[in-house]
């Protein structure tokens, strides 16, 4: 027990230094992950993906629209050096695990990536474009 106590002492500060720098490095990266946040529509459809928070840890309250709402398993944001990707899976009847695998391009506004349909087990490239504030989502 004594052993485990001090390998923690000394893990503790290694662990805390390297979270520290991750976290630097991702603050220079200059990406304003706050642009996602808002509702997005697929011009193929009318799906509509809402992004509400950002938490501290990556993770995402979001809901998501066909039209009606559809359950949001999971919702994360990862940062790559300048690439924010995003992960949404939905749970729910026809949903059993369909996952958006997303790429927030900052330059055009818009989330790029593929849609996992998991019921045909079949992947589409997708995009959504932020929605007009005040207007009509499709």
């Amino acid at each position: 027990m004594i052993r485990r106590l001090s390998l923690l002492k000394f893990m503790l500060p290694v662990l805390m230094s390297a979270f520290l720098s991750f976290t630097v490095a991702n603050a220079e990266t200059g990406i304003d992950a706050q642009g996602i946040i808002g509702r997005w529509v697929r011009p193929d459809g009318g799906y509509v993906l809402e992004i509400k928070e950002i938490g501290k840890d990556g993770i995402l309250k979001a809901a998501y629209f066909n039209p009606r709402p559809i359950n949001v398993a999971r919702a994360e944001l990862r940062r790559d050096n300048d690439i924010i990707r995003i992960l949404v899976e939905l749970r729910d009847v026809n949903y059993p695990g369909s996952t958006y695998y997303l790429q927030y391009e900052q330059s055009t506004d818009r989330l790029i990536g593929t849609y996992f349909q998991a019921v045909e087990k079949a992947t589409f490239q997708i995009e959504f474009v932020k929605a007009k504030q005040g207007g009509n989502l499709r």
